[in-house]
């Protein structure tokens, strides 16, 4: 399995073999909505791949599903047995049962993903798991504004994603080369900056249906969106659109390559911070989450004095409209307000260190990123078709040896909400590409998160990855066969 659980324990010569005639039983306190939505869809999805009935049903079944646990259990924890008698599934909430369901669907054979019925038997061997997550930051990003995705095509990313325990979708919305959300106040900047992307083709952006739409999906998998504005840098699509926004007032072309830290708001203007009033007011009006990102990285055409004037003031207006601020690490270097989420992605340097320090100090936590280890667009070697390679080549084991607790010195454990894996879209314009550089990585970064670290073990871990093929190839991930991985 993957992640690995807290704790788990094998019952020897207690095979679970799912009957023909096997129902799915919702305990009392469980036969609530989010419980029986959890337990319909693994009900649906069993029923194509088994051909049985598997009715949905109050109280016990062949498959017990309970939110009734202790609350010791947690938000996400989970308790789970399986045995010739049958299988339970228990937690303190409905999250908690999704986690635990989510672990079930792995410790069943890999046919049990297909869309279409498939040959028995149906067995789990005996096993005990009582599970709960080392970190409540577990997350992903997806760049779509370099190359824009579809509400479908996020959907799909979506189920792929939560297979593994994350629970947070960073959605980067907005760059030079395409601004992805739609906002009333300022339209043109999904009708013109949202028109374009990477290459000149066509681009595209998420109506507030569409968006509202993503969130739903998103939190029907346990997983909360956190939107990124990106600025005072990476806003040319903007500028673009509206030529107030910039110094002299003068708009520039739309931007359909791939070079960074060329483009940034008038900064000494009053409109920018209207602008961005308006901008996050309504991206905090459409997301339950209580974070919104306004990026800050590579604003290197913003001086660095104007910088540090910006930040507080943008920072402010998150806060205004009822989130906490996220960012990437670069805002650590001015003040930042209470609750503020830094995002690491530096390469272990020592510059980037300081700032993530700096952030601590401040109050400020820490979601880790290293772009060496944790980028998902970085190649997996020299040869590889996709990605880039600035923060280095990263190989599946590299992706996965490495420590959130001590990966930023004189840091306290404290300190650190958890992990996310990013990816950046700049040379992948379609979903299998996606999955390519995606898969088998995220895996990894998401063991990281959730798994304690006493269980962290590349040599381990590598078989278990091996075993995760045959249900990628079930689901038509178009994962990448790295060599270093025995593939099942």
């Amino acid at each position: 399995m993957i992640p690995q659980p807290t704790a788990q324990q094998a019952l020897p010569d207690e095979t679970f073999t799912l009957p023909s005639d096997a129902t799915i039983g919702l305990d009392d306190s469980s036969a609530q909505d989010p419980a029986q939505a959890i337990a319909d869809r693994f009900a649906a999805q069993l029923r194509r791949s088994t051909g049985f009935a598997l009715p949905v049903q109050q109280g016990t079944g062949t498959i017990t599903l309970s939110t009734s646990g202790p609350e010791s259990l947690g938000a996400e924890g989970y308790d789970l047995r399986a045995d010739a008698s049958g299988v339970t599934v228990t937690a303190a909430t409905a999250e908690g049962l999704f986690r635990g369901v989510t672990t079930l669907r792995q410790l069943l054979p890999a046919k049990a993903e297909a869309d279409t019925e498939q040959e028995g038997p149906w067995e789990i061997a005996g096993t005990r798991i009582s599970d709960s997550p080392r970190y409540g930051y577990r997350g992903v990003m997806l760049d779509v504004s370099r190359h824009f995705f579809t509400v479908e095509q996020v959907k799909h990313f979506i189920d792929l994603v939560s297979l593994y325990k994350i629970n947070r979708l960073h959605l980067h919305l907005s760059d030079d080369q395409g601004w992805r959300i739609q906002v009333d106040s300022w339209p043109r900047l999904t009708e013109y900056g949202g028109s374009l992307q990477v290459g000149g083709g066509t681009g595209g952006s998420y109506t507030k249906a569409d968006y509202a739409d993503l969130v739903q999906y998103a939190a029907e998998h346990y997983i909360t969106v956190v939107p990124e504005i990106d600025t005072p840098g990476h806003t040319n699509a903007a500028l673009a659109s509206y030529p107030e926004l910039n110094k002299g007032d003068q708009a520039p072309e739309l931007y359909t390559e791939t070079e960074v830290g060329f483009s940034s708001f008038a900064i000494d203007k009053d409109v920018t911070y209207e602008f961005l009033d308006d901008v996050f007011r309504e991206v905090a009006e459409q997301t339950p989450g209580e974070l919104l990102h306004l990026g800050g990285d590579e604003a290197h055409s913003t001086p660095h004095s104007e910088y540090l004037a910006f930040v507080p003031k943008a920072a402010e207006l998150v806060v205004k409209h009822g989130k906490r601020v996220m960012g990437w690490h670069e805002i650590a270097d001015g003040p930042l307000p209470a609750g503020t989420v830094v995002q690491y992605w530096g390469t272990e340097d020592a510059k980037a260190q300081v700032l993530a320090q700096k952030a601590v100090e401040q109050g400020a936590t820490l979601v880790l990123s290293p772009a060496n280890r944790a980028y998902l667009d970085m190649k997996y070697h020299e040869e590889t078709p996709l990605g880039l390679q600035w923060a280095g080549l990263v190989s599946v084991e590299q992706s996965y040896s490495w420590n959130p607790a001590t990966l930023v010195p004189n840091v306290p454990a404290s300190a650190i909400d958890g992990v996310e894996a990013p990816l950046w879209t700049e040379t992948l314009d379609d979903l299998e590409k996606v999955e390519f550089m995606v898969f088998p990585r995220l895996p990894g970064i998401a063991e990281l998160g959730w798994s304690p670290e006493s269980a962290l073990d590349w040599a381990t871990y590598r078989d278990r990855l091996a075993e995760q093929g045959p249900r990628w190839e079930v689901l038509g991930v178009n994962f990448y066969r790295a060599p270093e991985i025995d593939w099942r």
